[in-house]
C-alpha cells in the first residue's frame, strides 16, 4: 500500500490555530515547495508566483518573518506530488458536476478535501507520474490544479464578508490513494460540440492560433479585456477549442487581470460567434488604417513563457 503524499502527511501533522510560518515550514520539510501569497488573498507576493517555490528552510522563514500573515501557496503536479479537483460555487455549482462524475466513476482514488472559506472544495488525489497540465471547466464549476498550477492550503485563511474563514480540512481517505485522470474527467465535464463550418480566412491570413493571440495579448497594457474578447472571437471563428483558448490565455493572468474576468470573457466571446451577431469579432481593439494592417497572429511569436 503506497502512503500518503508528502502534503497529506505534513497536513496531519498541523492544526486550524498552527500560525502560518510553522504550517510552511512543516511543509517545506516534508519536501513541499510553498510560496507566500497575499495575506487573506490568493495573489503570489513573490516576483515569479508558483515557479518561487522552495523547500528552503531559510528561505521559506525569511519570506514569513517578512510577511507573517502571508497565505501559503503550492505549486500542484508533479512538483508537489499532489494535483487538487476544485468545485467552486459561484456560477455553475461544482458540486453537482462532482456527483456526476462520482456516479461515471471519475473522482475515486481522492485522499484529501479541504473545503475553501468560500465554500467550494478541494479535493486532493497523488499526481500523476504523466504530465497532467492545469484546466479550466467553467461551465460545470470545476477546475483542476494540476503541472504549471497552484493552490492555497490550509490553514490560510480568506476575509469573506468581513470575517476570517480558514481552509478547513474536512477528510481524509484511509485508502486506495491514486492519481485522478484529469484528461478523462475534462471530456466528461465539457463533451466536444459539433465543429462549425470554417470560417474562411480574410486576405489569404493564416489561421489563428491560440499561443500566438496569448503572446501578443501578453504584450498589451492597455484595454486587455477588449482586446481578449477580439482575440477570442478570432479563435472562435477558426474553430479553436475553447477549452484551448482558456489554456493559452491562463499565461496572461496579472493581479489586475485574473483568472476569472479571463475566463468569463473568453467564454462570452465563443458564445457570441456561435450565437451570433457576428459583428464584434469585425471591431478590433485598435483603429485600422489601410496602409497598415495590424493583426496579431501575423505578427512574429515572442518567446513562450513558461496555472493558478
Amino acid at each position: 500500500m503506497a502512503s500518503h503524499s508528502r502534503f497529506t502527511t505534513a497536513l496531519h501533522l498541523m492544526e486550524e490555530t498552527t500560525p502560518l510560518l510553522e504550517a510552511a515550514s512543516m511543509l517545506a520539510s516534508h519536501g513541499v515547495p510553498v510560496f507566500p501569497c497575499a495575506p487573506e488573498g490568493k495573489q503570489p507576493i513573490t516576483l515569479h508566483g508558483f515557479h518561487d517555490a522552495t523547500t528552503n528552510p531559510s528561505q521559506v522563514e525569511a519570506w514569513w518573518h517578512r510577511f507573517p500573515a502571508a497565505n501559503i501557496g503550492m505549486p500542484t503536479g508533479r512538483t508537489s506530488g499532489v494535483a487538487v479537483v476544485d468545485a467552486d460555487v459561484h456560477g455553475a455549482n461544482g458540486y453537482d458536476a462532482i456527483r456526476r462524475a462520482r456516479r461515471a466513476g471519475l473522482v475515486s482514488g481522492w485522499e484529501t478535501m479541504v473545503r475553501s472559506p468560500t465554500g467550494g472544495l478541494h479535493i486532493y488525489y497523488p499526481a500523476s507520474e504523466d504530465v497532467q497540465p492545469s484546466w479550466q471547466a467553467g461551465k460545470a464549476g470545476v477546475d483542476f490544479r494540476g503541472d504549471r498550477g497552484y493552490i492555497i492550503v490550509p490553514p490560510s485563511h480568506r476575509l469573506i464578508d468581513g470575517e476570517s474563514v480558514l481552509y478547513r480540512p474536512t477528510s481524509f481517505a484511509p485508502t486506495d490513494w491514486r492519481a485522478v485522470d484529469a484528461q478523462r474527467l475534462r471530456e466528461f465535464l465539457t463533451p466536444p460540440r459539433p465543429r462549425r463550418k470554417p470560417v474562411p480566412h480574410r486576405d489569404g491570413a493564416a489561421p489563428v492560433d491560440a499561443q500566438r493571440m496569448a503572446s501578443w495579448l501578453g504584450g498589451q497594457s492597455t484595454d486587455r479585456n477588449l482586446k481578449l474578447f477580439w482575440a477570442a472571437c478570432r479563435l472562435a471563428e477558426g474553430n479553436v477549442p475553447e477549452t484551448e483558448a482558456l489554456d493559452a490565455f491562463a499565461s496572461v493572468e496579472q493581479s489586475d487581470f485574473g483568472e476569472r474576468e479571463i475566463t468569463r470573457t473568453i467564454q462570452s466571446a465563443y458564445r457570441t460567434i456561435a450565437t451570433g451577431p457576428s459583428t464584434p469579432t469585425r471591431t478590433e481593439p485598435a483603429p485600422r488604417r489601410p496602409a497598415h494592417r495590424a493583426e496579431p497572429a501575423r505578427s512574429p511569436a515572442p518567446s513562450g513563457r513558461g496555472l493558478a
